[in-house]
């Protein structure tokens, strides 16, 4: 099976790391950016990079960007090119685009548009950030949509020793443990006897405002 390919346009900060990231992980990834000194910056760590206006129609139909599996239009200040870039991709009929949103707004002009994911990286990191400064003992904050979230919590000093029938999460947090992590074990279906252990992660889905409860109240302990 052939691998898939990823067309990088906009290399700044968010868009060299995501042309990075992907081009370590054995894909084929083009780096598309106005800017030539941006481009020398990244035509090491992709497998091609190319200066080019992605407003410019003929410019891009000229790279092929149809064939690639997945666009992302990472172009950060300016949200007119951002919006061209992706009237443009579609236009071409690439199949998948995903576009960073500088905010709401510009977020909504683009799913209106027909990008078929919007990111914002900028909002994403702060509400991380957010959650690890109500505790230290929160690992990581994954957004799963307005409302619900997975957090991974690193068991604290009133876990320890319990089970997941003592510590019962549902009952006092409205929050489910998926799995906990020993390790470099995954137990992706604990049963309400498991033992929580130093060092143990818990892996917890939620509500928004049930998991930020569970966290400060697992942050005094």
């Amino acid at each position: 099976m052939a691998k898939k390919q990823f067309a990088v346009i906009g290399i700044g900060r968010f868009g060299s790391s995501v042309a990075k990231s992907l081009f370590e992980m054995g894909f084929q990834v083009l780096a598309i950016d106005a800017n030539e000194q941006r481009i020398q910056e990244v035509i090491h760590v992709v497998t091609h990079a190319v200066t080019a206006d992605s407003t410019d129609e003929e410019a891009m139909r000229s790279l092929g960007l149809r064939n690639f599996d997945v666009v992302v239009v990472a172009i950060g200040e300016d949200i007119q090119s951002s919006i061209l870039t992706t009237l443009i991709l579609k236009e071409l009929g690439v199949s998948t685009i995903i576009v960073k949103a500088k905010n709401d707004l510009h977020g909504k002009v683009l799913h209106k548009i027909g990008a078929d994911k919007v990111v914002f990286p900028e909002r994403d990191m702060g509400f991380r950030v957010a959650h690890h400064l109500i505790s230290p003992n929160i690992l990581d904050f994954i957004e799963l949509s307005d409302d619900y979230s997975i957090a991974e919590i690193k068991a604290t000093g009133t876990m320890i020793g319990k089970n997941l029938k003592q510590l019962d999460v549902r009952a006092k947090h409205r929050c489910n443990v998926m799995a906990i992590k020993t390790g470099t074990k995954m137990n992706i279906s604990p049963n309400a006897e498991d033992l929580i252990e130093e060092d143990d992660i818990l892996v917890i889905v939620g509500k928004n405002t049930d998991l930020t409860r569970l966290e400060l109240a697992y942050s005094k302990g």
